[in-house]
């Protein structure tokens, strides 16, 4: 069933009449469709156990390795992923699963496999099409890193730093790193272009660039740049407040979007919020979209705030990567999310990776949508205008060099309608998802209406009328049908006469 209703969506999407579309000039991370995973929690594809894996200890390693994780290249380039980003692997100390105790920038942790491991997983994600991405930790050490007992680099370190575990519990065990010393900001860029050149990874995620130093990150970013002009430099952020340096430093290419994020999650955790409460959050925000999410390692699984709302896992998913892919940002979806995972709190959060739990029918949804964008230009650059809203039922514009796409999105459980007033006569929009069909009306509308928690993506098209050589084939059995049996009835009539 599956691979029919895929099929058929790769079938309506090349009968399309949507032209190809040149975005040469646009910011290629917007074409992406990010798999944010947490190495040690996601998949063990090497059986050698040490005595740092502790299943049992939410604390501890839990056997996932970057083996692991280039088995699973095909399930992702199968979903319609098309990068991976990976947590920090560097040389941790003892239960630093997490990444950010570190002791050594230079070696992989052997928890998790070596550089010949990463290296392979590169080569075969690229032999895939997908990008590779690396979280990158600047900010801090591990308590038990040489710097902090050297006494000769106590000027390496901050003495007063503030560190919010509060937010970030893996932090009790860290020193915070002096960026401001030049010497410090030498070692950072010399480890950033070793991983860059060792690995051929195809890009950064910047841990904590909001609690960086504003000149070493703009250093930083600059070498990077310079040693590879298309690697992607993504800043994390642990605020959601973002300093406008990093919002604006053009050698970063998405800053994460905390507040919009969370107003997403706001409003499909739960029935008959209305959808234009995030395009209102997105307005306020000033129209930045943002590397966006629905849940990440540090927060309740999406999955779980809507199941304690009573919602169903697939139709909630639908609306939420609806919009996820479709509207401004670059969307990024945690591991597990197409299983789905449930978990409140870090400890559930990060559990290892059920794969034999997986849905079969949230899978077919994550294959349509994630589609979408891939073949659409105007899905990843095009503009974006709310058209109009019913209730908890959104519609929206999106358009790009000349060609526009419309997004309806009914969180309402009740079936909810929003027209269209300016679009011009003799076209009709066709819905992707739903194979829904909008023709314009007597007094010149395009009628969108959707059942209840539900949503669909629509082209324009000329209006092609009635499908004649569809409908006539069935008038003709339904004649020769009604023919039958009125045939069948007077013959039994006859009998019973006689």
């Amino acid at each position: 069933m599956k691979r029919i209703s895929i099929l058929f969506l790769a079938i309506l999407l090349l009968m399309s009449t949507y032209p190809a579309v040149s975005f040469a000039e646009d910011n290629p991370i917007q074409e992406e469709i990010i798999y944010n995973i947490l190495v040690d929690r996601y998949n063990n594809g090497n059986q050698a156990f040490s005595e740092q894996v502790r299943i049992d200890d939410p604390y501890a390693y839990h056997g996932g390795d970057l083996e692991g994780i280039t088995l699973k290249l095909d399930d992702f380039k199968d979903l319609g992923f098309t990068a991976i980003s990976l947590s920090p692997i560097m040389e941790n100390a003892t239960d630093g699963y997490h990444g950010y105790w570190v002791e050594d920038f230079y070696s992989i942790d052997e928890q998790l496999g070596s550089m010949e491991d990463l290296q392979t997983l590169v080569k075969e994600a690229h032999n895939r099409d997908m990008k590779v991405i690396l979280e990158l930790v600047t900010n801090y050490v591990a308590e038990s890193h040489p710097i902090v007992s050297d006494s000769e680099k106590q000027d390496w370190l901050l003495q007063d730093a503030q560190i919010n575990t509060a937010e970030e519990p893996w932090l009790e065990n860290v020193s915070v790193l002096n960026q401001d010393n030049p010497e410090v900001s030498e070692m950072l860029i010399d480890v950033a272009k070793f991983w860059l050149n060792e690995s051929n990874v195809d890009g950064f995620v910047l841990h904590a660039a909001d609690q960086s130093s504003v000149e070493f990150i703009q250093s930083l970013t600059t070498e990077l740049k310079a040693a590879k002009p298309d690697m992607y430099v993504i800043a994390d952020t642990i605020s959601e407040e973002v300093p406008s340096e990093l919002q604006n430093m053009p050698t970063i290419d998405v800053v994460e979007n905390q507040a919009l994020s969370h107003a997403i999650v706001d409003v499909f955790a739960k029935a008959d919020t209305p959808v234009r409460n995030i395009y209102e959050k997105w307005e306020e925000l000033g129209g930045e979209g943002g590397l966006i999410y629905v849940d990440n390692k540090s927060m309740d699984r999406f999955t779980q705030i809507a199941a304690e709302n009573k919602r169903d896992d697939v139709n909630t998913w639908n609306l939420a990567l609806v919009y996820l892919l479709t509207t401004p940002g670059v969307p990024s979806l945690f591991q597990g999310s197409d299983i789905p995972m449930y978990g409140s709190g870090i400890e559930q959060a990060q559990q290892l990776v059920n794969f034999n739990s997986g849905d079969q029918d949230l899978e077919e949804v994550f294959s349509k949508v994630l589609a979408l964008r891939g073949k659409f230009p105007v899905l990843q650059y095009g503009d974006f205008e709310l058209v109009g809203s019913d209730q908890g039922m959104s519609l929206f514009k999106r358009t790009y060099e000349d060609e526009t796409m419309y997004i309806a999105i009914n969180n309402d459980s009740e079936s909810r309608r929003v027209n269209i007033t300016d679009l011009e006569p003799d076209l009709q929009l066709r819905g992707l998802l739903g194979d829904d069909l909008v023709r314009e009306t007597s007094n010149g509308e395009y009628k969108v209406a959707l059942a209840r928690e539900s949503a669909d993506v629509y082209i324009i098209e000329e209006n092609s009328g009635l499908n004649w050589m569809f409908i006539t084939p069935i008038v003709v059995v339904l004649v020769l049908f009604i023919g039958a049996i009125v045939y069948l009835s007077r013959k039994q009539k006859k009998r019973e006469a006689k």
